[in-house]
């Protein structure tokens, strides 16, 4: 009986995966014109951990609770900007999310020559509310210098800028967009900055990176993958020209303000990549009729 193989080479940043012939024409274009996002001037962190997300993440209705039981209008103001709409990885979707009411009470630790830490002792109405926790967060060991601080978070100040979000695992590629840095990312998702954020949007949210990550990224085992820093890095995505970048750029913004759908955005973002990687049409065709599995 002969036997048939496949000669497989691979670059030696990409972890190592059987391809089939067309699979591997794919790559090798990808690998050619694209940069791992590593080495892009870009930084990728974790969202918040709490350590006991019942005392610190809060409903709008607590939220209004709290609020309520301020004892003065300075206090019921600084209240209302320490707590801050946060996001879940399940509530992100691609393109967009699905905000499931929920705050976080940003006790936060402060950064070191930069923010001096939240003293609990000027909100007696959020104190009061952890108070109720003390036995549980008195405990966790993700804390700051009190009980009622977060852990430190050298990257807070990232939290209020446009940035892009995701969720750690799914099924498919699910990245968004926060335009006005509104919402802190929680413990299980992650966060993107840097340069070309909305180029890099479209790029992760195409049909290429998709079907490239599910051959570099970590499964679960049951239909969904892990979307962690470490793969996400290792993801290779093509620099655009200045032309290319600034007519992303409008189309970006035409999506933004409702003048494009989000299907019709994908269409464009698409061709861009494919035209972009010099992909044929078997290629091409390839990469559309593949699901993540």
């Amino acid at each position: 009986m002969q036997q048939q193989g496949v000669k497989c080479n691979f670059a030696d940043s990409i972890p190592w995966v059987i391809l089939s012939p067309i699979e591997q024409s794919i790559r090798r274009k990808i690998e050619s014109i694209g940069t791992p996002l590593k080495d892009w001037d870009i930084n990728i962190y974790r969202g918040v951990l709490t350590g006991y997300n019942d005392a610190f993440i809060i409903s709008t209705e607590k939220r209004d609770e709290i609020l309520a039981n301020c004892q003065t209008e300075g206090e019921r103001v600084r209240t209302a900007e320490l707590i801050r709409p946060i996001l879940r990885g399940r509530d992100i979707r691609r393109y967009g999310y699905k905000w499931a009411e929920l705050w976080i009470i940003n006790i936060h630790n402060g950064i070191k020559g930069k923010l001096p830490r939240i003293k609990i002792e000027d909100y007696p109405a959020i104190k009061a509310h952890l108070d109720l926790y003390w036995d549980k967060i008195s405990k966790r060991t993700d804390k700051g210098d009190t009980p009622y601080n977060l852990r430190n978070c050298a990257y807070m100040e990232d939290f209020s800028k446009p940035k892009i979000i995701w969720g750690e695992i799914s099924d498919k590629s699910k990245f968004a967009f926060d335009f006005l840095g509104e919402y802190i990312p929680e413990a299980t998702s992650f966060y993107m900055k840097g340069e070309c954020i909305e180029y890099l949007l479209s790029a992760l949210n195409s049909s290429v990176s998709e079907w490239l990550f599910s051959k570099v990224g970590t499964t679960t085992g049951v239909g969904t993958i892990r979307w962690k820093k470490y793969t996400i890095e290792q993801l290779i995505v093509a620099k655009l020209s200045t032309e290319q970048l600034n007519t992303h750029l409008a189309a970006f913004n035409d999506l933004k303000v409702g003048k494009m759908s989000i299907t019709d955005f994908e269409c464009f973002s698409n061709k861009l990549m494919y035209d972009v990687y010099k992909l044929t049409s078997d290629e091409i065709q390839y990469i559309e009729n593949q699901q993540i599995v």
